[in-house]
């Protein structure tokens, strides 16, 4: 039952009673039952009074705890001049005034942190109890390379993810350092806070690649250009004694003649030799690239017809797939094209002398270059390897070939990544 109803139920018994008990005691003096008839009124009024000034502000007060279940934190009252009644009013009121501030501050933080998770260079992934993807931010979307609907509202496990699937492993507050798609390198941390008293878990997707590859080009750029300078000091004066021997004619005799074959082999070891450091000294030395607008499809025309004798002689077919849209590109057309010889050459050698087809395709649309071959793919180990200077498959590889179009294309500000997709199918895949 109500105070309010209690408080009126009591009234009406008390002022009943009296009036009843009045009229017994008084029934034979009229005048004196008058008067208490007049008290009994007079009581019924200040308590009518009483009501007024506390049972109306409480009800005024209940108006105002609903406004806070409903978190309307703008419902204040006017002092109504009764001091116990307004010191009730003035707390409340002092209480709606710091709600309202303590929502205003979360609401700040609230948008403060969507815009920082938003605007992050890191990948940042925000889970519900549950582990499904409840928030995830543009970086994430573009690192993993999927479309928000793909992942929002799915068990973090259950997302065809290589780098996502490396997560479920992943305990609250380890990091794992790993490579995905062959070239970038990324960091991933996995970490919890607590929400209305359980853990959600977020992940955190940090792209090493640059500052990786920099330590990386600074340490072998050093050991390269300390090789090429002890072997160019030594090839160049041994070359200049050996080129004099042979043109001295009076020193050879008709039975020196395998003498002299032996030091024409040794020469052409040796500018074999200052060919092979030639070739590591141009990859430090790579200049920055010198870009202008170039169509892609002319830019692959010249490259299949470069490579057309190659893939001839290891019975490799090179397809040019139909272009619906012409796509342009900001780039150095030298260096790209020599990057792109490098990605043919070693797609038509991965099909290993079997027969096979390497496809280039060109999708205008979302601005890529995609070349897939035939070959025998990728292995795990392999895949942690690619893109690692001096690291080659073939045994007189040189590990030169793909590092020098990772340097290209990471100059050129163009991702990209070689990994097999299917049986027989492996892609380099380049976005511009």
């Amino acid at each position: 039952m109500k105070l309010r109803t209690k408080y009126i139920l009591f009234v009406f018994i008390l002022h009943l009673v009296t009036l009843v008990l009045t009229y017994f005691i008084f029934e034979a003096n009229k005048a004196l039952f008058l008067v208490a008839e007049v008290f009994v009124i007079i009581s019924i009024l200040i308590s009518w009074n009483l009501y007024r000034q506390l049972i109306q502000p409480m009800k005024s007060l209940m108006v105002g705890l609903e406004a806070i279940k409903d978190r309307d934190f703008n419902i204040k009252f006017s002092p109504t001049g009764k001091y116990e009644v307004d010191q009730l009013i003035g707390v409340y009121n002092q209480m709606i005034d710091q709600l309202r501030t303590e929502r205003t501050l979360q609401e700040q933080q609230h948008f403060f942190l969507e815009k920082l998770i938003h605007t992050s260079p890191t990948g940042i992934i925000v889970l519900d109890h549950d582990d499904q993807v409840q928030q995830i931010n543009p970086k994430a979307l573009q690192i993993l390379g999927v479309g928000d609907k793909q992942v929002l509202n799915q068990p973090v496990g259950n997302v065809s993810n290589e780098l996502l699937q490396q997560v479920t492993n992943l305990k609250s507050g380890e990091t794992k350092v790993l490579k995905y798609g062959g070239a970038s390198t990324y960091k991933i941390q996995k970490s919890h806070f607590v929400d209305r008293g359980f853990p959600r878990h977020f992940i955190m997707i940090e792209e090493l690649t640059a500052e990786i590859l920099a330590a990386e080009k600074n340490v072998y750029g050093k050991v390269i250009r300390m090789m090429a300078h002890e072997v160019n000091n030594t090839i160049g004066p041994v070359n200049s004694i050996i080129q004099s021997t042979l043109k001295t004619e009076n020193l050879w005799t008709s039975k020196d003649e395998l003498l002299k074959e032996a030091l024409q082999v040794a020469l052409d070891r040796n500018q074999n030799l200052n060919l092979f450091m030639r070739n590591f000294a141009d990859l430090v030395k790579l200049p920055a690239p010198n870009k202008k607008q170039v169509e892609v499809l002319p830019l692959i025309k010249s490259i299949v017809r470069l490579m057309a004798n190659k893939a001839a002689e290891s019975r490799v077919e090179l397809v040019i797939e139909p272009v619906e849209a012409p796509l342009y590109i900001p780039a150095d057309e030298q260096q790209m094209e020599q990057a792109l010889i490098n990605v043919v050459k070693n797609a038509i050698e991965a099909i290993d002398g079997h027969t096979g087809i390497v496809t280039l395709k060109i999708n205008a649309l979302n601005k890529q270059l995609i070349i897939t071959d035939t070959g025998t793919g990728i292995t795990a180990t392999q895949s942690e390897q690619l893109f690692t200077p001096f690291y080659s498959t073939k045994k007189d590889g040189q590990g030169i070939g793909l590092t020098l179009v990772r340097e290209i294309l990471m100059n050129h500000g163009f991702r990209f990544s070689l990994k097999t997709v299917a049986q027989s199918q492996t892609e380099f895949r380049i976005s511009f």
